[in-house]
């Protein structure tokens, strides 16, 4: 094992946690500041529902796939190399996307924005794990959670704001401004390199068979109402076995299945976080459409309500991630499950009468949850293994967060095209619209309570 660096590492310490933290606001920044945006883009290009889940659902769905790939890419030739091409992949989508004359066009560089996220977060993770140790990480860990929680709660807030009143296209200059950002504190303030698996080779088969695997898996989720849904879940699992197999006899696999196998910590840590985003990520979307079309807020109104849950999230995140540091994070973790879970249960009772403050109360209490899961969750799982698999361990966490994500949007549009159809959301399917996403709701409600049990059987750390 090898830690290649050009400068005292603790010369990096404080550039690394500006750099990243910026960097992981970015990425969530893109998610959020979209979903509020949804419905102006739908009438630029005569977008039904589920289409317009797509917008959300192609940024996730490349991201989910290489964010491991990724990984071990950065702990093989260099972390702060893969997270600059990260960045500037990201800059160019987001480019790309402002620029978009049809649905397709900006679908084709959403993906390309979600290419470049796929390395940003989970990369940046390493850096700040191998420039800090001990006790201090569970709190650099928080604060990078709060900006992650940040980029959430302001997306939704800017995003209405701009969308108003310089129109949608606007969010995706303000990423390209924020990415010019980061890239000239990277070259200007970060020294050195990190490649602490540089005497490894990378797993180009492996790599391929996790990608196909994820985008059989999700893709197929999301048209699980036909045939070929079925058979794309079906074949993604088969090359899942495959891609087990041989993980197990390559001699650096992309994925250490032994992590899973060997330690219970990462193994449960990482369902819980799949579990977790599972169960509210599609919130922000549905509550998004429903705050417009049923409340009939403008764009700029709705992200003030929407802006609630996330920024209790980055004022809790801190906190949980410090407390971490002195609790067994499977308890704190746990808390946030089981108050998330009863959060995404009050939603099930929305309707046409339903009150903003009932809302915004809810909201309240999602971010508590929230706040209280995520820090926890990353302190375990990189705690929990050596520094050489920093980048992995990052990059699969993760790819649990954005493959729920994914899943979550699955869930929803699956709910759409079987219930709604492809049509347009109109006064007239307001009362379907309605059912739908109670029916969401009570799905994503027994999930999360279910992930508290995953979360509570990952043991201790210490």
């Amino acid at each position: 094992m090898t830690t290649v660096t050009e400068v005292d590492p603790a010369v990096n310490k404080r550039p690394a946690l500006i750099i990243t933290t910026i960097a992981s606001f970015l990425t969530p920044f893109g998610i959020s500041s979209v979903n509020i945006a949804l419905p102006s883009i739908g009438k630029a290009f005569s977008m039904d529902a589920i289409l317009l889940g797509w917008v959300t659902t192609v940024y996730l769905l490349p991201s989910a796939m290489f964010m491991v790939p990724c990984g071990k890419i950065a702990d093989i030739y260099g972390r702060k190399r893969m997270f600059t091409y990260g960045i500037l992949t990201f800059i160019i989508g987001s480019a790309g996307s402002a620029l978009s004359n049809s649905a397709p066009m900006l679908i084709g560089f959403r993906i390309l924005q979600g290419l470049g996220a796929s390395s940003v977060y989970p990369v940046g993770t390493a850096i700040l794990t191998s420039t800090y140790s001990g006790r201090e990480l569970g709190k650099v860990l928080g604060i990078n959670g709060a900006a992650v929680y940040l980029g959430f709660s302001s997306g939704p807030f800017f995003g209405g704001l701009l969308t108003q009143h310089l129109g949608w296209r606007s969010i995706f200059l303000v990423n390209v401004l924020l990415g010019f950002v980061v890239i000239l504190l990277i070259l200007w303030k970060l020294g050195g390199e990190w490649r602490e698996a540089e005497e490894e080779k990378f797993d180009l088969t492996g790599s391929v068979l996790y990608s196909i695997i994820l985008f059989f898996i999700l893709y197929g989720f999301s048209q699980l109402s036909t045939l070929q849904g079925a058979g794309l879940v079906l074949a993604g699992l088969l090359v899942a076995l495959l891609f087990i197999r041989w993980e197990t006899k390559v001699r650096t696999p992309v994925l250490e299945i032994k992590l899973f196998r060997n330690n219970r910590t990462f193994a449960f840590t990482n369902l819980a976080t799949l579990i977790h985003s599972s169960a509210s990520f599609a919130i922000t979307f549905l509550l998004s459409l429903y705050l417009q079309y049923i409340k009939k807020l403008t764009p700029e109104n709705a992200g003030l309500i929407l802006i609630a849950q996330p920024v209790v999230q980055a004022l809790c995140s801190p906190f949980s991630g410090k407390l971490s540091d002195r609790i067994e994070p499977r308890i704190v973790a746990s808390i946030g499950l089981v108050l998330t879970g009863l959060g995404i249960g009050l939603l099930i009772a929305l309707n046409e009468k339903t009150t903003l403050a009932f809302i915004l109360g809810t909201l309240i209490l999602l971010g508590f949850g929230y706040g209280l899961f995520s820090a926890p969750n990353a302190n375990a799982v990189m705690s929990s293994v050596e520094s050489r698999f920093y980048g992995v361990a990052s990059g699969t966490l993760s790819t649990m967060r954005i493959t729920g994500m994914a899943f979550s949007m699955g869930i929803a549009v699956l709910i759409f095209s079987i219930y709604l159809g492809k049509v347009q959301i109109t006064p007239e399917t307001y009362p379907v619209f309605l059912r739908c996403i109670k029916l969401a709701f009570t799905f994503f409600t027994l999930l999360c309570f279910g992930g508290t049990f995953a979360s509570l059987a990952r043991g201790n750390i210490r």
